[in-house]
């Protein structure tokens, strides 16, 4: 695949990357964002309160950010959910499924972790289908 084809993509309606990688890259009909956590996009400060609004704001960095390639939630075929306490599944699936209400939802790992940058509750990325 040329370099041509493979465009990273950035919006100053999600958070600017915090270290050397891009917000989301196109390549070969598909769209990778990376792992979100739940930082503001405009403070740069972790969410307050607990998994509902963590969660929350990861989903709405990754929404901005696929919004910025004309694409929606509707485009994800895969999501990659960190948690750092699996007791926290069942709320973080409820504000999960809010964002993804169509009938096709994204095929999905979710796995417990040990630690997440900045000590978040969870971290979220995915891959979109964009088309040819």
């Amino acid at each position: 695949m040329s370099e041509s084809r493979i465009r990273a993509v950035h919006t100053d309606e999600a958070p600017k990357a915090i270290g050397p990688y891009s917000q989301a890259v196109s390549a070969g009909g598909f769209f990778f964002v990376s792992g979100q956590i739940a930082l503001s996009p405009s403070t740069g400060t972790i969410a307050e309160g607990g998994i509902r609004e963590q969660a929350t704001r990861v989903l709405r960095n990754i929404s901005a950010i696929l919004a910025a390639a004309g694409l929606s939630m509707d485009h994800v075929v895969r999501t990659e959910v960190f948690l750092k306490d699996l007791n926290d599944f069942a709320v973080m699936n409820e504000v999960y499924e809010a964002f993804f209400p169509g009938e096709t939802k994204p095929a999905r790992v979710t796995v417990q972790v040990s630690r997440l940058p900045r000590d978040v509750l969870v971290e979220i990325s995915c891959v979109a289908y964009q088309g040819e």
